[in-house]
């Protein structure tokens, strides 16, 4: 997991409240944080846990997940993984059995790619051999 790297994720909060047209006070209510809190995370003094994280998502409506990446708490193949995950979860034209079977077929696919590509990492053995 990667550190926390507040500076940029404070600018990119700061954007995406600009580009929602929120006050800090109008997203700092909307998220159930104090304004003085949100204006430090803001200019990055301080670490929002992950659940803040969540709570200025949804008041923003964006993905969590796309905080997390900010913050470093998530790699960016995690959250496309999630993201995924999400959306099959909220499609309201399929039913429950049908998401769980996708989100099986959708692992198994992500499991069978990731032992492909285990296998042509690994060196053959003529290739650990110097070339003269």
């Amino acid at each position: 997991m990667a550190s926390l790297n507040v500076g940029n994720l404070g600018e990119y909060l700061r954007e995406q409240r600009r580009t929602a047209q929120l006050t800090l006070r109008q997203l700092a209510d909307a998220a159930g944080v104090s304004n003085p809190y949100l204006s430090q995370i803001e200019r990055g003094l301080r670490k929002p846990s992950a659940e803040i994280l969540q709570q200025l998502a949804k008041a923003l409506r964006i993905s969590a997940e796309t905080l997390y990446v900010q913050a470093g708490i998530l790699d960016e193949r995690d959250r496309d993984e999630a993201e995924v995950r999400s959306v099959i979860l909220a499609d309201p034209s399929i039913n429950e059995r049908q998401k769980q079977v996708l989100l099986q077929i959708y692992e198994s696919f992500r499991k069978e790619n990731a032992l492909a590509t285990d296998e042509t990492d690994e060196p053959d053995e003529d290739d650990s051999k110097p070339i003269r």
